[in-house]
């Protein structure tokens, strides 16, 4: 199993870390050595072996000071002061070892180097700076010795802890560089897997939840008072249809429903908020409204296209072998009513809650088959784009007042001299033309079907 990212960020933290204490130690170790080499043995300097020894010293201790501090927070703040005191005893070594030419060039070019590549140019000064306080630092231990002395003893170390640092600090780089590839493939890997998991999680959340949690708009899903409009439907029988049927067969009946259905609300952009069983409930106006009036026209014409697609699909289940027609019945309604999220802190769910929302559930039990039931206050938002019949009053649990209901036919421009949609069922008959699905090329094959028809039904003699 893949180490999770923060952790595996964290390892290459610290190595990064460990490989720059490394390096840092050996110049220390270089710049003791040149100082040691500069020392006159016969009469040797006792404030100049303090020194050789203390840095060292120095060197041995903060390195494994710096281990134990691999994982702190303030590391990467705690190697920058340290390095910036590897300046300064740098120039304290400079300074006490004459100046001698190479091994001033060398340090001078390595402090440039280290901080330009640790911090940049704010790194760069301030390790400059502790380098000059350094070599000023030697001024009070004797006079300056400004003779660029240029001893072979001093420039052999010299080069020798020099040429040490770059080929350890290529070995890092070059290292440091090969786990940043891994690491970023394994980022890519980790990215490609957790975009495989968040479309299959999107699956199982509504649109309108997924894209407020994916923008970081959690808070729009906070609950309101909203006047929406809500949309019920199941299909008739399909208990007793779940009874005869081969669970794979069910399976494949209810997906390819839901499929249709879920492609039709989308279509219109209702916010589908939840499936029970063969069950769809469908909210308009919580979310990108364009108007109560408008919301409310787009809800029924989701349900009349539901209607249609349903004729479509009781052919299709016919000729698979499932005899008996499976109808759906719909119920709409509309009002003010509770939208946003409920629950608790471990599972959240995001619906609508109400009275209305109670009687768009009671107006879809009392449909017929095939039918769509709406009620008074979706009725006059809709009356002069839909045509609906009086249906009269219903009587509906929870409610103690009878309800006034209406029969959704179709919108008016598809009626009359304008229709573009026919269905027709009887026994023995089923029928349902819809004119603008028909492609220009299968006009004619159409026409030449309905005419062959028409012509052996009137030559049928029926008894």
């Amino acid at each position: 199993m893949a180490e999770p990212t923060n952790q595996v960020s964290e390892k290459l933290a610290a190595d990064f870390s460990l490989r720059q204490n490394d390096v840092r130690t050996l110049i220390c170790i270089a710049a003791a050595g040149t100082l040691m080499v500069n020392l006159n043995w016969q009469a040797i300097n006792i404030i100049d072996a303090l020194i050789a020894v203390g840095i060292l010293t120095y060197a041995a201790a903060s390195y494994l000071w710096l281990r134990k501090r691999i994982f702190d927070k303030q590391r990467d703040l705690i190697f920058d002061r340290v390095m910036m005191l590897d300046a300064f005893i740098i120039g304290i070594v400079l300074g006490l070892s004459n100046f001698s030419l190479l091994p001033s060039i060398l340090f001078i070019t390595m402090i440039q180097f280290n901080g330009l590549i640790n911090g940049g140019v704010k790194k760069w000064l301030a390790d400059n700076a502790a380098f000059v306080g350094g070599v000023t630092c030697t001024f009070l231990l004797r006079d300056p010795d400004w003779v660029l002395s240029d001893k072979l003893e001093i420039s052999i170390v010299s080069l020798i802890g020099i040429f040490t640092y770059f080929c350890a600090y290529a070995i890092f780089v070059h290292t440091r560089i090969r786990k940043l590839i891994m690491h970023n493939k394994q980022l890519v890997n980790e990215q490609t897997l957790y975009k495989l998991r968040t479309y299959k999680l999107a699956r199982y959340l509504t649109p309108t939840v997924w894209k407020a949690i994916n923008e970081g708009r959690e808070q729009t899903l906070a609950s309101e008072r909203k006047r929406v409009s809500v949309f019920f439907s199941d299909i008739r029988g399909f208990s007793s249809l779940a009874e005869e049927l081969e669970a794979e067969t069910l399976t494949d009946l209810l997906n390819t429903y839901l499929t249709e259905m879920v492609t039709i609300a989308t279509k219109h952009r209702g916010t589908i908020d939840k499936f029970m069983g063969d069950a769809i409930m469908v909210i308009f106006g919580d979310t990108g409204s364009e108007g109560l009036k408008a919301d409310c026209i787009r809800c029924l014409g989701m349900a009349i296209d539901m209607r249609k697609k349903m004729k479509e699909l009781q052919t299709r289940w016919y000729n698979q072998g499932i005899k008996k027609p499976l109808q759906i019945r719909m119920g709409i309604n509309t009002g003010y009513c509770t939208v946003g999220s409920f629950g608790t802190t471990q599972y959240m769910d995001y619906t609508v809650l109400g009275t209305h929302v109670n009687l768009a559930s009671r107006l879809e039990s009392a449909a017929d088959p095939g039918e769509i039931l709406i009620s008074h206050e979706t009725w006059s938002l809709v009356k002069d784009v839909i045509m609906c019949r009086d249906k009269g009053e219903i009587t509906a649990k929870g409610f103690s007042h009878p309800i006034k209901v209406y029969q959704v036919v179709d919108f008016r421009k598809d009626l009359g001299r304008h229709q573009s949609y026919f269905e027709e069922n009887a026994e023995g008959f089923s029928m349902h033309l819809d004119l603008d699905k028909i492609r220009n090329y299968d006009k004619n094959t159409v026409v030449d079907a309905l005419e062959s028809a028409a012509e052996k039904l009137r030559d049928k003699v029926i008894k």
